[in-house]
């Protein structure tokens, strides 16, 4: 008896006969939500544009041209089908693949033939125009397991099922390279063909858009950017399994909590897949041991400690993903490796006072010798000096305790829990007296081993400080009102792309990475290295924490006139690709022109929690 996928195979070729079965000048087709050209001579696509929201937004193709075949094929019409067939063959054979469209679904068929098998269906990304990404569970050879999602970052995704089993996986790539070779990075997505082993097989790709909120936002087209790249922030590298900043780029344990925290918020993938499963199959590999930046690394001289915002980051996105996913088993297996990661935390405070250390003093004039840079400081913001204690990393901390101590009392392990509810509470405790600036009225980035505070009107750190509850409501606002009005002094109001981290030049002692193009100033004054990278640029990264914040504080008007421009520049994407001067648009000079270097940094798309706040 035929198998339900070979029925469906066979049926469509008798149908075949009674239609018109004719060559194809320009195989192509286009809906409000996709827009697909084929080549002649293979069974490859040259063209394919996605529109989750269905506006017609079709213009920019990210695809590279297929190499020659090894063999041309001919391909054939029929209704909205195109069927390829071996060049020569008879239309009566059955095609090697079957492309059929409709208005938001792909249907791809193909039929083994020994006597001449199929190719692969391989989609060659440029990642200099877009940065896809296969979303799934992740093979040990990269390959991505079905259900799964093709996520192209500013246009919209594809979720890719099939009936061919539930052992098949899609083929996935990635590669970034150096210098003028940057043009050639690339995310290859392969479907393979029908085989012997597996006669028949066929793929459905639906275009979805996967956002979470209430149903207006649907309807109101302010929010196109939130609904459109919701998933921006998930990239998944096939070299690390795991998470990235982007699929071409590295993996940073010091960011997964920002991945976990809109994991949680985000709606089912597909039947079996959550964003929650990506989370978790990236602290797996942490778990496992693997390599990433952030972690103390004995073969680079300017890495010998880890970052203190590591440990928080993996615990806190640990937290995220046990109350979100409701996974004890999870939990009871891990809970060990999570100890160890809450104990090396702690182990930070190295005076015992309650608040994390890094080893380095941040004194100012500490970090370079001449133009050399000794060591790296202690968080993401990784060209600043920060160091010794450092406000971020502890804003990130007390979270990550508060929850480290929640799974402990989950595996009943109280004396766990009530020593991490207590470091908490310590860290509170000391946290605003510690690092309030009353020169400036506002939180500093962190106090130096010599006592010194260094503030540079940091936007993040006082953000993330009220939102996470370190800050008392009646000392929140204040801090606010002085960061908005030196916002407005200054004069940012180009919130389209993004905030600046600081809002003031990071003087040339307090900077580490001298390099013009990281921000680095020649100047005392650090000026000529202001907006350039780190060093006050406009980026979306962690502009979550300032909008939340003020959403938080019920200063909705302050909060929107920062939010809607900036949805405005994700819909425009705003945020990923390169300009004319090979820079890219993660992180961007006030008046737009790009610093960046990444092409797309996922954490710019934090952001976008900022609206379920709203």
């Amino acid at each position: 008896m035929l198998k339900p996928l070979a029925l469906l195979i066979s049926a469509l070729s008798i149908l075949a006969v009674g239609l018109a079965n004719e060559p194809v000048d320009t195989p192509q087709f286009q809906s409000s939500f996709m827009r697909v050209e084929l080549a002649l001579d293979q069974p490859a696509w040259t063209v394919l544009v996605i529109d989750s929201l269905g506006t017609q937004k079709l213009a920019k193709n990210p695809l590279r041209t297929p190499g020659k075949p090894d063999k041309p094929y001919e391909v054939r019409r029929v209704g909205r089908r195109f069927e390829y067939r071996p060049a020569g063959a008879p239309t009566a054979a059955p095609p090697a693949w079957t492309f059929e469209f409709s208005t938001q679904q792909i249907h791809l068929y193909s039929s083994y033939s020994q006597a001449s098998p199929a190719p692969p269906l391989v989609l060659n990304f440029d990642a200099g125009i877009n940065h896809a990404t296969l979303l799934g569970l992740i093979n040990e050879d990269g390959s991505v397991r079905l259900p799964a999602l093709l996520h192209l970052p500013d246009q919209g995704t594809f979720r890719i099922t099939s009936h061919a089993g539930k052992d098949l996986s899609l083929g996935y790539e990635a590669q970034r390279f150096e210098g003028e070779k940057r043009a050639d990075d690339y995310v290859k997505v392969t479907f393979p063909p029908a085989s012997a082993a597996r006669p028949h097989i066929d793929y459905t790709l639906d275009v979805v858009a996967i956002y979470p909120g209430p149903p207006e936002l649907a309807h109101d087209a302010r929010f196109n950017g939130f609904r459109r790249n919701w998933l921006n922030i998930f990239q998944l590298s096939p070299q690390h399994r795991a998470l990235a900043n982007n699929a071409t780029s590295d993996v940073c344990a010091f960011t997964l909590y920002e991945y976990s925290a809109v994991a949680a918020r985000t709606p089912p993938l597909a039947p079996g897949l959550t964003a929650l499963d990506l989370v978790r199959q990236t602290l797996d590999r942490y778990l496992g041991g693997m390599a990433a930046y952030g972690v103390a690394d004995p073969s680079q001289p300017t890495l010998p400690y880890d970052f203190v915002d590591t440990y928080p980051s993996l615990v806190l996105a640990a937290w995220d993903y046990v109350r979100g996913s409701k996974d004890q088993a999870w939990l009871q297996k891990n809970y060990a490796g999570l100890k160890v990661w809450a104990t090396k935390m702690l182990a930070m405070d190295r005076d015992g006072e309650g608040l994390l250390e890094y080893p380095a003093s941040g004194d100012a004039g500490s970090w370079t010798d001449g133009p050399r840079m000794l060591l790296r400081p202690a968080n993401w913001w990784d060209t600043i000096g920060f160091g010794h204690q450092d406000a971020y990393s502890n804003a990130i901390a007390y979270p990550a305790l508060l929850g480290m101590a929640q799974m402990a009392r989950q595996t009943k392990n109280s004396e766990d829990a009530h020593l991490y509810a207590g470091r908490a509470e310590k860290l509170r405790a000391v946290y605003y007296d510690t690092f309030y600036d009353p020169a400036t009225g506002v939180l500093a980035g962190w106090k130096s081993a010599d006592g010194k505070l260094h503030d540079y009107y940091f936007t993040f750190v006082n953000g993330m400080a009220i939102t996470y509850g370190l800050v008392p409501r009646d000392k929140a606002n204040p801090i606010m009102d002085h960061l908005l009005a030196k916002m407005k002094e200054v004069g940012y109001t180009h919130f389209e792309y993004g905030l600046p981290g600081n809002l003031i030049p990071v003087r040339r002692e307090d900077y580490v990475d001298l390099q013009k193009s990281a921000g680095g100033p020649e100047k005392e004054d650090g000026s000529d290295g202001f907006q350039i990278y780190e060093n006050g640029a406009a980026t979306g990264d962690f502009a979550y924490f300032t909008l939340q914040a003020l959403y938080q504080l019920d200063r909705r008007q302050e909060a929107d006139v920062m939010l809607f421009p900036m949805l405005r520049g994700f819909e425009e994407g705003l945020f990923q690709g390169r300009g004319p001067n090979g820079k890219t648009y993660d992180w961007k000079a006030w008046d737009g022109t790009p610093n960046g270097y990444e092409g797309l940094l996922v954490d710019n798309y934090m952001a976008l929690l900022a609206v379920l706040a709203r």
